[in-house]
């Protein structure tokens, strides 16, 4: 699948590390560095902009080793780009550390995943078919 970018950053275009990888490591575009303080958030820009085919969308996920080592992680995760979005991809930061998070150009801080998507139709009716889980919700199935 070909998308359409525009690079306005100074970095190379996002890019799979392996064969295998799912996500493309966005990077901070930024003429500054940004210091979270604990519990702070921040957009973080990308100098990215794409077009996606409709039917697809583009994912904005955490970086687990951001997470796991400096509790740094992308907070409306995942963030949604609509194939029908045309402006910068921007990152929502959060820090959930205790101690203050600097994000400098060119660091590595979220990843975009492509993704085909469906669109449903409702349809609206008095009963619904019943199962043996039923309204169970939150934690019903139990734990093993």
């Amino acid at each position: 699948m070909t998308i359409k970018i525009i690079n306005r950053s100074s970095h190379d275009l996002p890019n799979y590390e392996t064969g295998a990888s799912a996500g493309m490591d966005l990077r901070a575009n930024i003429t500054e560095s940004v210091t979270l303080k604990p519990l702070e958030r921040s957009i973080i820009k990308t100098g990215l902009f794409i077009e996606l085919p409709v039917g697809y969308e583009a994912q904005v996920r955490p970086r687990s080793g951001l997470a796991a080592k400096k509790g740094v992680t992308v907070l409306n995760s995942p963030g949604t780009v609509d194939a029908d979005y045309r402006g910068e991809i921007g990152v929502i930061l959060v820090n959930l550390s205790n101690e203050d998070f600097t994000v400098e150009n060119g660091e590595r801080i979220a990843q975009l995943i492509i993704a085909k998507h469906e669109r449903a139709v409702w349809e609206e009716v008095d009963l619904l078919e019943e199962t043996s889980r039923g309204a169970g919700g939150f934690g019903s199935t139990g734990t093993k």
